[in-house]
């Protein structure tokens, strides 16, 4: 005799609804309140048929359709299990089961048949909050072999029973979580390729901090990118040359040749740099724009360096390996080329900052010597007057003095150029625009001695050589024993002196040169004794006049139109 068939009835246990004498004669029965109980028994043994009740249909529509859609479930790429109030599996899909370290999980705990994982939040009990306030909760798990799950734990209200009172889904999050994860860590690598205490940085030398850029660069590149060849060009802005920073496993010839930021001719970089786009090249011996950076080269990945979205340089990875990079790597890289155009714009703001640091020190120590030497030069002056005639080696002993002292000055004002040449300029006023001062003797003549001050910090920063009088008599003895070889290009003078005008300077210093290259100084709408008026009329040019307080750019275009007309340019 044939076994009897199983039949797995679903429904009421009454008498009326549950005829079991009859079928018991036909089938092996087994019976269960709910459509919830079935799928639990159903994940544990065959059965030739499911009988449902028609009162079960009525409540349980949703969970009907969960029991007749068992196959597609099974399929689901996800995870679905049916949970016990007490966390224990009664139904798995076969991806939930793939997952599970154990060959059954049916009446295992659920964290147990993941492996136990680290629960991550942000709800770091989802089963026992949905329980309790009958709402959807999730949460992110970590397992031992670092993949990612994210669980959504869903009650079952009116379908609860000893069999299911939560469904759990289950997504496979690893790829996303791993990818924020190295989004993150390119950009705390990003944040340290220039990672060093001020004073560490102000230590090094501008090559030095280079190096230290491109020791990281490598380091990062190996360790988060994954790749072992690179190359990083610079964009020559005003001749477009990509001038290369950085080569590592690029062969020395394809390191060394000409590249310009051009579309054409110019391989991958060039087009890069030149339009401002990515490229991926997926197979290098198909690709028209590939130039071959290594014997074997098979794939490549270039992005433009930006800074403030302007190209100023290229970063190009490369691998042996047809398709070796993919539109992931690309958004890495492309993240990765930003930091390194930060790092770049830092250390140069870091040297043009150590720079005017040195510029500043040395305008403090010119500052502070500046005055007291136009004193030694006025009181060396003072005495050759008076010993002219009669003591010629005590003029000779004095001359020397005066020379020194103005040596000591040059010196001075030479080593802060050499130290800041063009940062230490006021942008805009830039040494190369006013190269015609470089060089010319100026003598400023004011009584204040913060006017005097200010001459020497705001003209001797473009190469003039200044010497301050105080007095009208002062600036006579300066003038009269500057010498050939010390003679003064411009003369600029307060209107009113101590002893006498600025005009009546002009006709004692033209009694001792025929055409004095004058400038007059005065406050707006301050001329009692007609100064400018007399001077004008005595042979003052038209524009040789400077309002107090002056700008640097009226100072500096004043004394350039002097300049160029008493020194006539040599064609």
């Amino acid at each position: 005799m044939s076994p009897k068939k199983k039949v797995l009835w679903v429904g009421p246990a009454s008498e009326q609804a549950f005829p079991a004498g009859q079928l018991a004669e036909h089938f092996d029965i087994e019976h269960v309140q709910s459509p919830l109980d079935a799928v639990a028994h159903l994940a544990q043994a065959k059965y030739s048929g499911v009988f449902l009740h028609g009162s079960t249909l009525a409540a349980e529509t949703n969970v009907v359709r969960l029991l007749q859609s068992e196959r597609i479930l099974d399929g689901m790429p996800d995870g679905v299990a049916l949970v016990t109030a007490e966390m224990n599996i009664t139904w798995a899909n076969r991806c939930m089961r793939a997952w599970s370290s154990v060959d059954d999980v049916v009446g295992l705990n659920f964290y147990a048949s993941l492996g136990n994982p680290e629960i991550m939040g942000p709800d770091f009990c989802p089963f026992h909050t949905a329980l309790a306030t009958g709402n959807p909760s999730s949460s992110t798990l970590q397992t031992a072999d670092f993949k990612y799950f994210q669980v959504h734990v869903a009650p079952l209200p009116t379908a609860a029973s000893d069999q299911a009172a939560l469904v759990a889904t289950v997504s496979d999050i690893t790829a996303e979580i791993l990818q924020q994860q190295k989004l993150a860590a390119i950009h705390q690598a990003g944040q340290k390729l220039t990672d060093l205490k001020p004073d560490e940085i102000f230590a090094m030398d501008t090559s030095a901090r280079i190096d230290l850029l491109k020791d990281n660069i490598r380091h990062y590149t190996r360790d988060l990118l994954n790749v072992e060849v690179i190359e990083i060009r610079l964009l020559e802005q005003t001749t477009s040359n990509l001038i290369p920073l950085l080569s590592v496993g690029i062969d020395r010839q394809a390191a060394d040749r000409k590249l310009f930021a051009r579309s054409q001719g110019n391989g991958v970089t060039g087009y890069v740099a030149s339009t401002g786009q990515s490229y991926l090249c997926h197979d290098a011996g198909q690709d028209p724009l590939y130039l071959e950076a290594f014997k074997g080269a098979r794939s490549s990945l270039t992005v433009p360096i930006l800074l403030h979205e302007q190209v100023i340089g290229t970063i190009n990875v490369e691998s042996p390996r047809i398709c070796a990079f993919n539109a992931s790597d690309m958004q890495f890289l492309e993240i990765f080329a930003r930091d390194i155009a930060v790092a770049l714009n830092t250390l140069e703001l870091l040297v043009a900052q150590k720079n005017n640091t040195a510029q500043q020190s040395c305008e403090a120590i010119h500052s502070a010597v500046a005055l007291p030497v136009d004193h030694i030069l006025l009181d060396a002056v003072n005495v050759i007057e008076r010993y002219i005639g009669h003591d010629p080696e005590v003029v000779q002993r004095l001359q020397r003095i005066v020379q020194n002292a103005r040596d000591i000055k040059r010196v001075i004002q030479q080593i802060g150029q050499r130290m800041a040449p063009v940062e230490a300029i006021p942008a805009g006023c830039t040494q190369q625009q006013h190269a015609k001062l470089r060089g010319k003797r100026i003598l400023v003549v004011d009584a204040d001695a913060t006017v005097r001050n200010d001459a020497h910090n705001l003209l001797e920063r473009y190469g003039c050589i200044i010497e301050t009088a105080s007095s009208g008599d002062e600036a006579v003895l300066l003038f009269r024993n500057s010498g050939l070889d010390a003679s003064y290009d411009v003369v600029i003078s307060d209107i009113k002196l101590p002893d006498y005008s600025g005009y009546q300077l002009m006709l004692r210093l033209q009694a001792l040169q025929e055409q004095v290259p004058m400038i007059l100084m005065t406050g707006y709408g301050y001329d009692p004794g007609h100064s400018i008026v007399k001077a004008r009329q005595a042979g003052l040019h038209p524009k040789a006049l400077l309002y107090k307080p002056f700008r640097v750019a009226q100072l500096i275009n004043v004394v350039e139109t002097i300049l160029d007309c008493y020194q006539p340019q040599v064609a």
